[in-house]
């Protein structure tokens, strides 16, 4: 008799706002997965021989979003794959339906307190130096929140928490859908 085949692991697609750790819960997670982890801003940076403020300087922010809607589209069709996407990949709508179709979706929760602390050194998320950094942050959150939410499989607080705390309540979570669904 053959040996029953395993399905294979459907991907992890990590969304959510600057500073709620998609990129070091994304490894964490792919790693305690036994599966390869992919973050959508590096693959744009490594592509293009630019780092993400160069593009906006020179593309503006509507030429950096056409070159992440065309890698994620790209990403997301990777088999079994946790892909961290930058905090504005939920604002399309046809990137919002490509994740929400062809993985798991879990938006990484951060209040706009949580996310001043975390982005508070960094110089390297040009939507951060056009103003004031809270009025900023609270707005993006007013329009992107909803967005992330609505093609959510599952919400994760994040503030306060360590890494390995989010990336082991992420794992138990999927796990437990995918018991319900068997």
């Amino acid at each position: 008799m053959p040996a029953a085949k395993t399905a294979p692991i459907r991907s992890v697609f990590l969304i959510g706002p600057m500073g709620s750790g998609k990129s070091a819960v994304g490894r964490r997670l792919a790693r305690d997965l036994g599966v390869d982890f992919v973050d959508s801003d590096d693959v744009i940076e490594q592509r293009s021989g630019v780092d993400i403020p160069f593009i906006f300087e020179r593309e503006g922010e509507a030429g950096f979003r056409r070159r992440e809607r065309r890698v994620l589209d790209e990403l997301t069709q990777l088999p079994g794959i946790v892909l961290a996407t930058g905090g504005g990949a939920a604002q399309d709508p046809d990137t919002r339906r490509r994740l929400k179709e062809r993985g798991r979706v879990v938006y990484l929760y951060a209040s706009v307190e949580q996310q001043l602390r975390r982005t508070r050194r960094g110089r390297e998320r040009p939507l951060l130096n056009t103003g004031d950094r809270r009025d900023v942050l609270t707005r993006l959150m007013d329009i992107r929140d909803p967005q992330y939410r609505s093609i959510a499989d599952l919400v994760i607080e994040t503030d306060g928490r360590r890494v390995a705390s989010v990336a082991g309540e992420v794992r138990r979570r999927l796990q437990e859908a995918e018991d319900r669904h068997i």
